[in-house]
């Protein structure tokens, strides 16, 4: 049977033109069914009062609503319009501005608390890195401290993750930094630098005009509610710009910039083992890039520097892949062995939905569709295709591994912007009204709900 020339073509554009909406509704469906299913069922899902958040009904506005309000009216009517016409320089510089207002008037609405208060908690890093006088000691004695039966356990979130995590903190309390507010600032104000990040990678891969479309949508969202003063925002920084290396070292000629650039990349990403024990599925999105770039000078160059990392917190005392036994042991031993996988394998998925916002449904979609003839698209095409193909196995892969149940909204902010990359192969139509729905629903779960990071 062959194919009439003309009826395929028509096929394809009717596929394009349904994908978004498909897209946006299986995202909205899997939110609404995962807020339903526990009420309905009975189901204890075993997270706080609003699955599959962390999070409690709690409405209210404060000082920052105002400015997110008027903010978030700016950038509809304003950023998809300037993002496609000033320059390449602006751009980045509005992109860093206009993150770290949108983080800051989010947080405000709970006054300076939401700032100051969330990094001082019990279980966060800050508590246990003013308590820290001698680091060699703590990577010596880190892994004794992680199961729940040993003496003086670490709090959740230190015992979660590697210490490289707690070592950011000790550095911001012994350069004066350690108080809730003072962390705060910082780690949002590196968190601002991911959408810059991001599409300086996507510019460095060939697809300026793809960055361009991409960027409203890297800036503003739901996402933010999260990422500032979270941890996992301060992982995602580091995490974007050791791909952004990568990118550098894959597109540079010079075999001595190659390596340069290569063995950055290798440092940063190779802190990022050393900051969460789920960030080696970046090697995904790092093979990705070279793949795009058809290049694989930098990977020795990189490989080697990760490792050295990993090689010198073993040297100083933390072995990661002795660690890694006994943080699942004291995973299992803890709330994750009483929250039914056959809930969060896809209610996860409905948690990331609303952190990255019910668009990052279509942007996907419209993904999926491209894929048939990827090798042959235009190079912005293939970028966007490849590195949100990439961001969604490393999602699948963090899913499936059962590592993490529930939470995702705050735990998988370092995979969030590579899926929102999908977003600058919607049409102008789409993207103009997909930010207006990304920014109100931001507005609204940020007044509705407390979230606790």
């Amino acid at each position: 049977m062959t194919t009439d020339p003309f009826t395929a073509p028509r096929t394809r554009s009717r596929r394009r033109v349904a994908a978004p909406w498909i897209g946006l509704g299986a995202a909205v469906v899997l939110m609404i069914a995962a807020m339903l299913y526990p009420v309905l069922s009975g189901v204890n899902v075993h997270v706080r009062w609003f699955p599959p958040l962390h999070a409690e009904w709690m409405p209210r506005v404060g000082p920052g609503t105002i400015a997110a309000l008027v903010l978030g009216a700016l950038a509809v009517r304003y950023a998809v319009v300037l993002s496609a016409r000033i320059s390449w320089r602006v751009l980045l510089v509005a992109a860093f501005g206009g993150a770290l207002l949108w983080m800051l008037s989010l947080a405000a609405v709970d006054g300076a608390n939401g700032i100051g208060v969330i990094l001082d908690t019990s279980y966060e890093y800050l508590r246990t890195a003013r308590e820290v006088t001698d680091v060699g000691a703590l990577l010596r004695e880190y892994i004794a401290h992680i199961p729940l039966d040993s003496v003086d356990n670490w709090p959740v979130h230190i015992a979660g993750h590697p210490p490289g995590a707690v070592l950011v903190f000790v550095l911001l309390v012994r350069l004066g930094l350690g108080s809730g507010l003072a962390a705060g600032l910082v780690v949002t104000v590196v968190a601002a630098t991911i959408p810059v990040a991001v599409l300086l990678v996507l510019k460095r891969l060939g697809a300026e005009a793809a960055a361009r479309k991409a960027a409203p949508f890297l800036v503003f969202g739901p996402a933010a509610i999260w990422m500032s003063v979270s941890a996992d925002a301060l992982f995602g920084a580091f995490a974007a710009w050791g791909l952004c290396a990568l990118a550098w070292a894959s597109t540079s000629r010079s075999p001595v910039v190659t390596a340069v650039w290569a063995i950055v990349a290798g440092l940063v990403l190779g802190y990022c083992v050393m900051l969460s024990y789920g960030l080696p599925l970046l090697g995904v999105l790092a093979v990705t890039i070279l793949i795009v770039c058809r290049r694989w000078a930098p990977l020795p160059w990189a490989v080697g520097a990760a490792v050295l990392v990993v090689l010198v917190f073993a040297a100083g005392g933390f072995v990661w892949w002795d660690a890694y036994p006994v943080l699942v042991e004291r995973y299992w031993a803890g709330v994750a062995s009483n929250r039914p996988f056959g809930y969060w394998v896809w209610a996860n998925l409905a948690a990331l939905a609303f952190s990255a916002g019910p668009l990052v449904g279509a942007g996907v979609a419209v993904v999926l569709t491209r894929l048939r003839g990827v090798r042959s698209a235009v190079r912005d095409d293939l970028v966007v295709v490849s590195l949100v193909t990439a961001a969604v196995i490393t999602v699948m892969l963090a899913d499936l591994s059962q590592m993490s149940k529930a939470e995702v909204e705050r735990i998988w902010l370092p995979f969030v912007p590579w899926l929102l990359v999908g977003t600058a192969l919607l049409s102008a139509r789409w993207r103009q009204w997909g930010l207006t729905g990304q920014i109100v629903f931001a507005i609204a779960v940020q007044h509705l709900l407390a979230t606790g990071w």
